[in-house]
């Protein structure tokens, strides 16, 4: 089954995997992505009415928003961006503008489709390769003329022996030392061939295409290159894999990705919400013109990028913040309308912290053992050392600034910090991590509750 077939009970399931706990989230969030697949099964004109529901997470920093999102991009294969709303200015002040969202979209779009492309072709793009550095690696090779060389028939055996001795010995790498000189693309834009450049509205954009354009111009320009037969190698199926990937049809199906199935991350949110029924003036003034200048986006509209018009009607929209000082409800009112789903994440205690750095697949004990296996480091941690470092966790949040989960990754960084050091020149190859040894290292820190502050 694709991800895009997924039902929400499995994609509840497969984000369970990496993220504890924030149940409520998850089945809004994978309602949101079956409905994509619902939209492609309904027949047209009805299908360009449905527009996607979307999402406001509000919770604290540290409990998960983000890697919801991120792993929810990543199951539905779609282009997806994180921004941050705080960095956008009203049209007219210096800074970000809001239309940047779909143009960064589309460039991930792009990198995503050429990347597939660069998969389906590999194998062809090698041997086409392949075959280009034998006839380099042929004609730099010094000859000697044979006896026969006047028949014509016992010239080409030769040269065919030859070709064949020489791939048997590139195959099995007896030519990685052999220097090469050849001539291909010069890509500064990782490979990427001259586009259509459309005229764009804003400096930034502007500034963009310009920048594309000049990289282009310098792109069709051959440039003569001196390496080892494995970096040429390298080269050499680029610029075969470049000349098989058709990027007209790449920049069709990335526009129509984005346009279908994009995701964007709209974190702080609430940064840029003003309290209601308080004169509007100074920074609250230019906040509210930022969320006018998002509404069009998020409404649906169609916004200039240097690939051609890209529609935003049914890009899914996904906005966190922690809503401390402010509600959603202080949103202009057309803002609010565009996010009718709202979930509130909860913080996390001790127990959420133990299923966190146990528990998720690419949780933090697997990835410390992981690294410390690269030195020849057996590392394991004693259950009640896990006890610990969560109730200290748990804690420090309480006492200084609650940082979720994240408080687990300064705490694990200053408690391993001796053993990273030192672990390559350790003679005893096998550590354990015991809550004395927690004690140890962390308990003067978190007694002192100034030290904490600026150390965990």
């Amino acid at each position: 089954m694709s991800t895009m077939g997924m039902t929400p009970r499995e994609i509840v399931s497969e984000l369970d995997r990496y993220i504890v706990g924030q149940a409520q989230a998850k089945r809004a969030v994978a309602i949101a992505l079956r409905n994509r697949w619902r939209r492609q099964q309904v027949a047209e004109p009805l299908r360009d009415e449905i527009v996607p529901k979307n999402i406001i997470m509000i919770g604290p920093t540290g409990v998960g928003k983000t890697e919801i999102a991120r792993r929810l991009a990543k199951l539905a294969n779609a282009p997806f961006i994180k921004v941050e709303a705080s960095k956008f200015t009203e049209v007219g002040y210096v800074g970000k503008d809001v239309e940047s969202i779909v143009r960064e979209l589309t460039d991930v779009a792009i990198k995503m489709v050429r990347g597939e492309e660069q998969l389906r072709v590999a194998v062809r793009a090698q041997e086409l390769a392949e075959e280009r550095l034998l006839d380099l690696l042929i004609s730099q090779r010094p000859r000697l003329a044979p006896a026969d060389l006047h028949v014509p028939e016992a010239s080409e055996i030769n040269h065919t022996e030859e070709r064949e001795e020489l791939r048997q010995e590139l195959r099995a790498g007896k030519l990685a030392h052999q220097v090469v000189e050849f001539e291909s693309q010069d890509r500064p834009m990782g490979g990427m061939p001259s586009i259509e450049v459309v005229a764009a509205g804003s400096i930034e954009e502007r500034r963009s295409t310009l920048r594309d354009m000049f990289s282009n111009m310098m792109s069709q320009q051959k440039k003569s290159r001196r390496m080892k037969v494995p970096e040429a190698m390298e080269i050499l199926i680029q610029d075969e894999a470049s000349h098989l990937i058709d990027m007209e049809a790449v920049i069709r199906q990335a526009i129509e990705r984005v346009e279908q199935s994009g995701i964007v991350f709209l974190d702080e949110i609430d940064k840029i919400v003003s309290r209601s029924g308080e004169s509007r003036h100074g920074p609250d003034v230019s906040r509210e013109g930022v969320q006018r200048d998002i509404l069009p986006i998020v409404e649906g509209s169609t916004v200039a990028t240097k690939y051609g018009m890209v529609k935003t009607d049914h890009v899914l929209f996904i906005a966190a913040g922690a809503f401390h000082a402010v509600k959603p409800s202080d949103m202009i009112p057309e803002l609010q309308g565009r996010f009718p789903i709202r979930v509130e994440l909860s913080s996390l205690g001790k127990n959420d912290f133990l299923r966190i750095i146990q528990e998720p697949e690419n949780s933090l004990t697997k990835q410390y053992m992981a690294m410390m296996a690269t030195e020849g480091l057996e590392l394991s941690f004693h259950a009640d050392s896990l006890d610990e470092i969560c109730d200290i966790a748990e804690r420090v949040n309480r006492q200084t600034e609650d940082i979720g989960a994240r408080r687990l990754h300064t705490i694990m960084e200053k408690l391993l910090e001796e053993i990273s050091f030192d672990a390559s020149e350790r003679r005893v190859k096998k550590v354990m991590i015991d809550r004395e040894y927690v004690n140890k290292a962390l308990a003067s820190i978190v007694q002192d509750r100034d030290l904490s502050r600026y150390i965990l």
